[in-house]
């Protein structure tokens, strides 16, 4: 495999999507993540509304084209789930990109697929849902 595969016209589309979700004051639950691989890291803010489902959400990435895909993947569909969702969809996401297990049912993985042959860039891939299960780990329901 090539980096032209891995940077696809697509996957560098997704990643300018980020400017749609600006990171600021407003998000007052935050979470944070780091790809101990290669040092891309997310900082991401939601606001939550009824039920305690995302309403709104904030990233600031300094990831590679991969990482900045995954989190305009995460930020676009993440409206409406709440801490439970999130905390299964990461551990989704972990299973899927580190232990080769299925697909999660999330809109958009097809973008970032590819990169699950490149293990150097399974931490960028990971690193929005990361960051919003460490955000919203104090209100997961212990089960």
């Amino acid at each position: 495999m090539n980096a032209h595969r891995l940077y696809t016209p697509a996957v560098l589309a997704a990643a300018t999507r980020l400017a749609s979700f600006t990171l600021d004051s407003r998000f007052s639950i935050r979470g944070e993540a780091r790809s101990p691989s290669c040092g891309s890291r997310v900082e991401l803010g939601l606001l939550l509304g009824e039920g305690g489902k995302i309403a709104e959400v904030g990233i600031a990435a300094h990831a590679c084209a991969v990482g900045q895909a995954g989190a305009a993947v995460f930020a676009e569909s993440a409206a409406g789930r709440d801490a439970q969702d999130i905390a299964a969809a990461n551990a989704a996401m972990e299973e899927w990109v580190r232990r080769d297990g299925p697909q999660p049912d999330w809109p958009g993985l097809d973008l970032i697929a590819p990169a699950r042959a490149y293990p150097g860039r399974h931490g960028a891939m990971l690193l929005a849902w990361n960051a919003a299960a460490n955000a919203l780990r104090p209100m997961v329901r212990e089960g």
